[in-house]
């Protein structure tokens, strides 16, 4: 069904969403990546650096310092305005995002784990109006939805050959996805009705990567980033339960539905580049393409007084996201605190992966700016602190629009525990 007009959102912190267009499909994809990748709005298939864990590509691991011990944690706090039909519901929530960890396990082989949000479900909203024929009778439709699926992953890079590495990101998926439609009405002679969909998840993901880096010159080089991600079923039995409840004698009606396997994750495709001018100015752009539209989800419905809760075509669309960022850092080993300082920016477009009573769900623009900002202390300069602010606007034709700024987080921890000492 299209969002309502008029709603009210409650905050539901745990997930990290207030969306109510976290109601469909699997939840709201979440952004998987780490500080450095957010200040430049996501981008990063193509960068392999050093002294960053960038998960988005398991290649890069095989760039890691051989030095040290790399740890990276973030959180975020958003403010998002929902508006349609004159409405206006501001709603707020802050969020654990990450926590990675990797280091140089062998000469040109980098090892990552960690974990990270993979979908995120959080809203509650309703929607009142007349009954058809009746002025006397309003009924009130209220959604609610909790949840989302976790993932915790294990990941190598491997240089086989000078600037040519590949590697492959293992992960486990778990959650509980609860959502809930509840009818009612103002005629206390009219049964109610409710439904309750409720799915769990237990399953693995896997993704692979290739980045090929050269040198065009003694100041440029070029990197290309490939990715691919396995499309599955997700060990999964959905389950729908509708319960209709007589008002006047209080007697409930139960019938419960239930398919098997019915959860699937596409096939996805992601590529990029990425132009180093003297390890100075980073520049690159990322295009990922995920298979939704090859993927049924089930849906309950009900024709000529028969329901069905089964597998269903179309309700699914393929989703395209194009991002375009880059980051600055004047010298890297300057004694100048600014001169080290990383300046970071980004900008995306993407198209929706679910669609809502047979049309497109909103599209979305976002674009980000940030910092990395160095450590310096006694016993460490190699820390960064990657703060990083993001205005994401989600927005279709006659649906409710979005407008969502966050900010982004995320310690980047960076020890030499591998450095061999030299005691006279």
């Amino acid at each position: 069904m299209a969002v309502a007009a008029a709603f009210a959102v409650t905050a539901t912190a745990q997930s990290g969403t207030n969306s109510p267009y976290s109601q469909y499909g699997l939840g709201l994809l979440s952004e998987q990546s780490g500080g450095f990748n957010r200040g430049m709005n996501g981008l990063g298939l193509a960068f392999r650096e050093h002294n960053q864990v960038n998960y988005l590509n398991p290649a890069s691991y095989s760039a890691l310092d051989s030095l040290t011990f790399i740890f990276d944690a973030g959180v975020s706090g958003q403010l998002t305005n929902f508006s349609e039909g004159g409405h206006k519901v501001n709603a707020k929530n802050a969020d654990f995002e990450y926590a990675v960890a990797a280091f140089r396990a062998f000469k040109h082989v980098g090892v990552s784990f960690g974990i990270v949000p993979f979908t995120n479900v959080g809203y509650n909203y309703s929607y009142s109006d007349y009954l058809d024929g009746d002025r006397s009778t309003v009924y009130t439709n209220t959604y609610a939805g909790s949840g989302g699926i976790h993932q915790v992953y294990f990941g190598v890079g491997w240089e086989f050959l000078k600037g040519l590495s590949v590697g492959a990101n293992v992960s486990y998926l778990w959650g509980d996805i609860d959502r809930s439609v509840v009818n009612s009405y103002s005629d206390g002679y009219i049964n109610t009705l409710s439904k309750y969909y409720t799915a769990t998840v237990s399953s693995y993901k896997l993704d692979v990567g290739l980045q090929y880096s050269f040198n065009i010159n003694k100041k440029n080089s070029m990197a290309v980033g490939l990715t691919y991600g396995l499309g599955h079923k997700l060990n999964s039995d959905p389950t729908c339960m509708v319960i209709s409840t007589n008002t006047t004698t209080a007697v409930a009606d139960t019938s419960s539905y239930t398919v098997h396997n019915g959860l699937e994750l596409p096939s996805s495709f992601g590529a990029g580049v990425m132009w180093n001018h003297a390890g100075r100015l980073k520049v690159g752009a990322d295009f990922t393409l995920q298979k939704w539209g090859d993927v049924k989800f089930p849906v309950y419905s009900v024709t000529n007084n028969v329901p069905s809760y089964a597998l269903t075509d179309g309700y699914y669309s393929d989703r395209y996201k194009v991002t375009l960022g880059g980051e600055f850092c004047n010298r890297e080993m300057s004694r100048r605190f600014i001169d080290r300082v990383r300046f970071r920016a980004g900008v995306s477009y993407a198209t929706p992966y679910y669609k809502i009573n047979g049309a497109d769900g909103p599209s979305e623009v976002s674009v980000s700016a940030g910092f990395g900002i160095p450590i310096v202390n006694a016993y460490n300069n190699r820390s960064m602190l990657n703060i990083s602010g993001q205005w994401v606007r989600s927005a279709a034709k006659g649906m409710l629009t979005e407008n969502t700024f966050r900010i982004n987080i995320g310690f980047t921890f960076n020890e030499r525990w591998f450095m061999k000492w030299k005691v006279d």
